[in-house]
C-alpha cells in the first residue's frame, strides 16, 4: 500500500523513508528559535518539520497542575513548575500561522500533533498535509474520529499500546472511511533501553495490519533509526534540536543538525542499498570479472600438437581467457600452436 503524504511524496514499506524533524516543544516558546530550527531541518534535507499543538487547558487537568507532577523520565532537568513549563512551551494560534507561512517560504512541509478538536480545526485551517496522533491518544476514539473525518493521512503512534489497542484505533479511523493510515512503531520512554526497542515490531506491524509502518524514535544518536530502514521503515520521526544542552523536555534525546543530516543521507543510502531480493549482477561487477576472475593457464611450455591433460593447466588471473569451469572441455584437446609457461589458453589455441 502506498500513501501520498505531502508534496507528492508517496510512502510505502521498503520505500524511500520520509523524514520528519520533530521540533515539538524544542522551540522553548521562542518563535525565532523555531524558525532557526526550520532552517536547519531544511538544510539537513528533512521532508517536514513537526510541532505539537496544545494549550495549558487542552493538555493537562487542573488537578495535575495542583499536584505539580514531575516528568522525571527525561535526562534533562526542567525549570519551575509543570504549569510554568506548559505555559512557556505551548504554541499560540498566531505562532502556528507564522510558522506555517515561514515553512511555506522555506519549501518544507509544516505539520503538527493536535491534542484536541480545537487544535485539529486550527491545523485543518492551515491545510497540513497529514495529522500525527500522539501515542497518548491511541485510546482516544473521539479525537481519532474527529481527525479521521478530515480524510487526510493519519500517522498513528503506537507507544504504550497493546496490539488490541492498535487494532481498535485502526478500526476507528477506517470506520470514518479513511484508510490513509501510517503506523509508527514507538517506545514512549526518553530514551528507551536498547533491549526494549524491539525494532522487529516494525515487521510485525507490517504483516499484521498491511499498512505502511514508520518509526518514531526517542533514542540517542543515529544508529537505531537507520537500522529501522533495513526493516522497511517508511518514515522516521526524530526529535530535533540545535543544541542538546538547551533546557526543555526533549533536547537531550534529540538529533542535532549533524545527526539529522546523517539520518537523512544514510537512510536514503540504505534504501538504495536494500535493492531487490532478485539476484542481480551489475554491469560494473560483470566488467570486474575480467580482472578478478581466473583463466586456464599453462603450467609449463607446451609445443604445438600437445594433447592437453590436467597437469598441463592451472588457474590464474585475469579472467579474459577460458574460464576454470570450462576445463572439462579443454582436457584432451590438441594445441594448434605452441604456448609458453604461465600463458593463458584461448579457444583459438585449440585444434
Amino acid at each position: 500500500m502506498k500513501i501520498r503524504i505531502s508534496s507528492g511524496h508517496e510512502i510505502c514499506n521498503f520505500g524511500l523513508p520520509y523524514i520528519i524533524a520533530e521540533i515539538g516543544a524544542n522551540h522553548n516558546g521562542d518563535i525565532d528559535l523555531a524558525k532557526q530550527m526550520i532552517d536547519a531541518a531544511k538544510a539537513c534535507g528533512a521532508n517536514s518539520v513537526k510541532f505539537q499543538s496544545w494549550t495549558p487547558e487542552s493538555l493537562i487537568a487542573e488537578e495535575e497542575y495542583r499536584n505539580n507532577q514531575k516528568y522525571d523520565d527525561s535526562p534533562k532537568k526542567h525549570f519551575g513548575s509543570l504549569r510554568e513549563m506548559v505555559e512557556k512551551y505551548y504554541l499560540r494560534e498566531d505562532q502556528h500561522r507564522e510558522l506555517k507561512e515561514y515553512c511555506d517560504a522555506q519549501d518544507i512541509a509544516f505539520c503538527s500533533t493536535p491534542f484536541s478538536r480545537q487544535e485539529a480545526d486550527l491545523l485543518a485551517e492551515l491545510d497540513v498535509p497529514f495529522y500525527k496522533v500522539a501515542s497518548m491518544d491511541i485510546n482516544n476514539p473521539e479525537l481519532l474520529r474527529y481527525i479521521a473525518r478530515r480524510q487526510k493521512p493519519v500517522l498513528l503512534s503506537t507507544g504504550m499500546a497493546t496490539l488490541a489497542e492498535i487494532e481498535q484505533a485502526i478500526r476507528v479511523v477506517e470506520e470514518e472511511g479513511n484508510q490513509q493510515i501510517v503506523l509508527l512503531h514507538c517506545i514512549s520512554i526518553y530514551p528507551p533501553a536498547y533491549e526494549d526497542i524491539n525494532l522487529r515490531n516494525i515487521s510485525m506491524l507490517q504483516q499484521t495490519f498491511g499498512y505502511p509502518v514508520g518509526f518514531s524514535d526517542h533514542t540517542f544518536g543515529t544508529a537505531i533509526p537507520l537500522a529501522s530502514v533495513a526493516l522497511g521503515c517508511c518514515l522516521i520521526e526524530k526529535h530535533f534540536t540545535l543544541d542538546k544542552k538547551l533546557p526543555g523536555w526533549d533536547h537531550a534525546i534529540s538529533a542535532d543538525p549533524a545527526e539529522m543530516e546523517v539520518i537523512v543521507r544514510e537512510s536514503r543510502n540504505i534504501y538504495l542499498a536494500m535493492g531487490t531480493s532478485r539476484r542481480i549482477v551489475s554491469p560494473a561487477e560483470i566488467d570486474k570479472r575480467r580482472k578478478f576472475r581466473r583463466s586456464l593457464v599453462t603450467t609449463r611450455p607446451l609445443p604445438e600438437g600437445t594433447v592437453l591433460n590436467a597437469v598441463d593447466l592451472t588457474c590464474k588471473r585475469p579472467g579474459t581467457g577460458i574460464a576454470p569451469d570450462a576445463q572439462p572441455y579443454v582436457i584432451g584437446r590438441t594445441l594448434a600452436r605452441g604456448l609458453g609457461a604461465d600463458e593463458l589458453v584461448r579457444w583459438e589455441d585449440l585444434a
